[in-house]
């Protein structure tokens, strides 16, 4: 047998003993701190705590063994084996190295070493070490087992800090305690409150535990709103519960309105704020030559945590012009990081999708929250890929602005069309409410779109198009020709330029006087059509709005054979000036400067009669003014301060200190009153006989 072979089989047995000893001395400290962890931060922090130990236990374990080296199993083969000879070394030692009285020895302690047994050598187990261990364990595991958490177990009471006067035989507060459970989805922990303001998330349930002396016969809990919360007794304390959906004042009455009024208590609850979604990417990113797919990033955030799983919207729109196709998908993704602030970074190739050159990729990221129930859904910032055309721009050397006669928001008619038959399509999964405010929406969109046609024509196709045949003002010849309807003729004077007002349109410089009469008879009609279709989508029939989208569609195409107008670069024509009146004084045609001041409604009438109140020696309105919180709580900074101040003022009339409480609260919640128009400087001697000799009054 070689002398590793030898050594091997000697020292493994040791080697196993000395490991599995060092993890039996660290089980029992290990389950002691991971209960402790558990008790004191929850199920998480003690699995991370347990396989940390855990891997630092296998090292310090295999250090340990490790130590029994060549030079240990000498020592101890010597040491437990006097028939060695003290001559173990020569087993490890290579054959061309002794001497042949060495080999002899060698020999002969071989023999002797086969009629013992490699267990002999194995340390013993550090039983009392072990025993030890695992009584101190055992004691600190049963321990945290048994000690109740923050908001577990019977409430440990406080003593209470009314601070009001205690009246003889009427039962006062003496011991208190307000328990706050969150909703579980926010994870956290439940917790004790010795006082009674306090400020927890929307949802949680509130327990009240009070002790009073005298015993009451039945104390409640007021709220300021004129409700209450009746206590029931639980041995010598009274119990009460509540869920916390809204904030509130409070006080308890122990003696039931029998003596000194109790402070008030205040509640704040905390609302769940909806995600925020922040794209890590620029809003407009284009495509670089090579490139294969998009990785858009986003971070979202939440005070209690996001959903791990999203939604990614991917829209894309491919071609040019009307000549374009929409299509519009949802993928799943998954975010990494911690709950509260996750990102959100999909990788997106382009051959998945159909993403091609002269098309643009819009992404959206829709994520939720962990509220239960009903999570909230908050949609992100759109970020837009644009992969640009192969097809060089045009370029010339013309004189003035060129503009393309169908700009990028004329691309939308098709999808109009679009839009109405897949509506169509599920017009027997909808209401019928549903189905029409559906329609609604997309007759909508055709408006917008007939108006910013209608720019092209001078604005003035807005209304209705003419009347069909049968309904139109027509003119008959003798021979029952029809020649449509009667020319109407401005009325002018014969001048030449009349020619332009009875045949044409003086809109010089429009967009409209850039077309040709081809052209604009076209557009014309698609805007026609539009009008058409945009009536039957807001009655609610898509299905015969689409042949006059259809039709729209296809003289917008017509149109788009006049790919270039050109608009002249000029600047803004002012009416002459005429000289013959200046410095004259004559005011005939201009009209009165004066402007009427109109009173301003406003809504703060009780709050300002209040603080006239209080400014003076008068006790305000306690009822009106309080309607008037309530009412206008939404833009108050702070409603629940007011109401306190109210109440405050409503016991005391006559404190100095609450009526100053109260009017400043006022002052701030107040609407800011609008600045007053300063009145004109009077003028010196030298301006008031200008005046007076402008209005020919004297030198």
């Amino acid at each position: 047998m070689s002398a590793e072979r030898f050594f091997s089989h000697w020292v493994a047995p040791a080697r196993r003993r000395s490991f599995l000893d060092t993890l039996g001395l660290a089980l029992p400290v290990l389950a002691a701190l991971t209960a402790i962890a558990w008790r004191i931060s929850g199920l998480a922090a003690a699995a991370a705590l347990f396989l940390a130990g855990g891997a630092l236990a296998l090292v310090l374990a295999r250090r340990r063994a490790t130590r029994l080296d060549r030079a240990w199993l000498i020592h101890r083969l010597d040491a437990s084996r006097p028939e060695l000879e003290d001559s173990s070394a020569l087993l490890f030692s290579p054959p061309t190295t002794i001497t042949p009285l060495q080999a002899l020895q060698r020999t002969r302690i071989a023999d002797r070493l086969d009629q013992a047994s490699p267990h002999d050598l194995v340390p013993r187990w550090s039983k009392q070490w072990l025993l030890g261990l695992f009584c101190v364990a055992a004691v600190i595991v049963a321990g945290a087992l048994l000690w109740p958490r923050p908001g577990e177990g019977p409430p440990r009471l406080a003593p209470s800090q009314e601070g009001i006067a205690t009246a003889p035989g009427l039962p006062r507060l003496v011991a208190q305690n307000l328990r706050i459970l969150p909703p579980a989805y926010t994870e956290l922990p439940k917790r004790d409150s010795a006082k009674l303001d306090v400020q927890a998330p929307l949802g949680s349930r509130l327990e009240w535990t009070l002790r009073f002396d005298p015993v009451a016969q039945g104390p409640r809990l007021l709220l300021v709103d004129g409700k209450s919360l009746t206590l029931r007794r639980d041995g010598d304390n009274w119990v009460a519960g509540l869920t916390l959906d809204r904030s509130f004042l409070y006080r308890v009455d122990p003696a039931a309105d029998r003596g000194p009024t109790p402070p008030l208590h205040r509640i704040d609850a905390q609302p769940d704020n909806p995600p925020q979604v922040k794209a890590l990417t620029p809003a407009l990113t284009v495509v670089k030559a090579g490139q294969h797919s998009w990785t858009p990033a986003f971070a979202a955030t939440d005070d209690y945590g996001v959903a791990s799983s999203a939604r990614l919207r991917i829209t894309l729109a491919i071609g040019e012009g009307e000549n374009v196709t929409f299509s519009e998908r949802e993928i799943p993704v998954s975010g990494t990081g911690a709950a509260q602030d996750r990102r959100f970074a999909p990788v997106l190739n382009f051959s998945s999708f159909g993403f091609s050159a002269g098309g643009d990729m819009v992404v959206q990221l829709i994520v939720r929250d962990n509220r239960t129930p009903s999570p909230q859904e908050v949609r992100g910032p759109s970020l837009i890929l644009r992969w640009p055309s192969a097809r060089a721009p045009e370029s010339g050397g013309l004189e003035g602005m060129v503009n393309t006669t169908l700009p990028a928001y004329f691309r939308s008619q098709r999808q109009i069309i679009i839009d109405a038959e897949a509506l169509l399509k599920q017009k027997r999964a909808l209401s019928s409410d549903r189905y029409l405010a559906k329609s609604g929406t997309i007759g909508n969109d055709q408006q917008i779109l007939r108006g910013r046609y209608s720019q092209f024509l001078g604005g003035e196709e807005e209304g209705e198009p003419e009347l069909p045949t049968a309904d139109a003002e027509h003119h008959f010849d003798g021979d029952g020709h029809d020649h449509g309807p009667p020319v109407r003729h401005s009325p002018g004077f014969g001048a030449p330029e009349d020619v332009l007002a009875e045949f044409g349109h003086a809109h010089d410089e429009s967009p409209a006087s850039s077309l040709d009469p081809e052209t604009r008879a076209i557009l014309k009609k698609a805007v026609d059509e539009m009008w058409g279709s945009e009536r039957e989508l807001k009655q609610g029939r898509p299905d015969l709005a689409l042949p006059y989208a259809n039709r729209a569609l296809r003289f917008i195409k017509e149109v788009q054979q006049a790919t270039r107008i050109f608009l002249s670069r000029v600047g803004p024509e002012l009416p002459p000036i005429d000289p013959t009146r200046r410095m004259t004084g004559d005011r005939e045609g201009i009209g009165n400067r004066t402007l009427q001041l109109v009173g301003i409604k406003r809504s703060d009438g009780p709050a300002a009669a209040a603080w006239r109140a209080l400014e003076g020696d008068a006790v305000p309105d306690p009822t009106a003014l309080g309607n008037w919180v309530r009412a206008n709580a939404g833009r108050l900074p702070d409603p629940l301060a007011l109401t306190a101040a109210i109440d405050a003022v409503r016991q005391q009339p006559r404190c100095a200190a609450c009526r100053a409480r109260l009017q400043g609260l006022l002052w701030t919640a107040m609407e800011r009153p609008i600045g007053q128009p300063m009145p004109r400087q009077r003028p010196d001697a030298m301006g008031a006989r200008y005046l007076q000799a402008l209005q020919g009054g004297g030198s």
